[in-house]
């Protein structure tokens, strides 16, 4: 569908404060240390040359969903960059759990994060100490709540994801982020609230972080992740459309096809199941399909906290 986008973007919800003068701990290097004696030094390896890798997690009434894919992920992305983190899974797990506890949070966001140290300033991280930093914080939304009832309007950049042989493209790094950063600052520069990337065939990516999905004649379509990240809120959004009969095609998407369209939206740990209203010149409708998802996301959240661990 298209037409003349709308004017106004849908303002992100802004920090309350700067990020190191906050109150409260951070576990770091297995144990909990002042919020604002969370340091590095500025020498660290995965300053300079990005050996570093995170997370983003999200606290829903005490409890992180997906927890341990999540901590999975951190490893995996860690060894994709060359390096180990000297805690497992099922330890940072129970790292995490504790901070929560520790922090007293309801509804936050969660943010692991591992970096290679200061013992070398050679290109190669070997013989660098891996560091390792979970920090959380009450952030219930990217956006102001009418956010999901009114959409929000994406951009194309002219940054493209890269191919799968010149990145590390299945590592959440903070290498591969860079794009997305420039990507976003452009489109919220031009007063959009995201932007649209495209993969280096020209074909349909994804968002700055975040993936999407389009449907077409009562099915979803979403982009073969073969140079982004298959995001753990994409694959549970598919796994409830498998059990709510809708059918799914993961395959390449070129940009041409948002004419088909009759809804977008982007899934994310962050975003969870958001509607994208306007992609350029083009608007979509918002609610259907994705309203039907976005509850089936949430009655998910609500069975997972309600039978979790704590």
């Amino acid at each position: 569908m298209s037409g003349a986008a709308p004017a106004e973007p849908t303002a992100p919800l802004a920090a309350s404060e700067p990020f190191d003068e906050r109150d409260g701990v951070i576990w770091l290097d297995g144990a909990f240390v002042p919020w604002r004696a969370a340091r590095l030094h500025v020498l660290s390896h995965g300053l300079h040359y990005a050996t570093s890798v995170f997370e983003g997690e999200r606290v829903y009434d005490g409890v992180v969903f997906k927890l341990h894919a999540h901590s999975e992920r951190l490893c995996a992305s860690a060894r994709e960059l060359g390096f180990e983190l000297p805690w497992s899974a099922t330890e940072l797990d129970r790292a995490t759990r504790a901070l929560v506890r520790a922090q007293h949070l309801r509804d936050a966001y969660v943010r692991p994060l591992a970096w290679c140290g200061t013992e070398t300033m050679s290109v190669s991280p070997r013989g660098a100490r891996v560091h390792v930093a979970i920090a959380a914080w009450p952030w219930p939304h990217v956006f102001a709540p009418e956010a999901q009832l009114r959409g929000v309007r994406l951009a194309t950049a002219r940054w493209r994801r890269p191919p799968p042989d010149t990145a590390p493209v299945r590592a959440k790094g903070a290498a591969t982020y860079a794009t997305g950063a420039l990507a976003r600052q452009a489109a919220e520069r031009a007063g959009y609230d995201d932007a649209l990337l495209l993969d280096h065939r020209g074909l349909l990516a994804e968002a700055t972080g975040a993936n999407l999905f389009l449907v077409i004649d009562g099915a979803l379509h979403t982009p073969v992740p073969d140079c982004f990240l298959d995001g753990i809120t994409r694959r549970t959004v598919i796994a409830a459309a498998g059990r709510l009969g809708i059918r799914v095609h993961e395959r390449p998407i070129a940009p041409a096809e948002l004419d088909r369209a009759s809804e977008v939206f982007l899934t994310g740990t962050a975003y969870e199941v958001q509607p994208v209203r306007a992609i350029d010149d083009r608007t979509f409708p918002v609610g259907g399909l994705g309203a039907t998802l976005l509850r089936d996301y949430r009655d998910t959240v609500a069975a997972a906290t309600a039978s979790a661990d704590r």
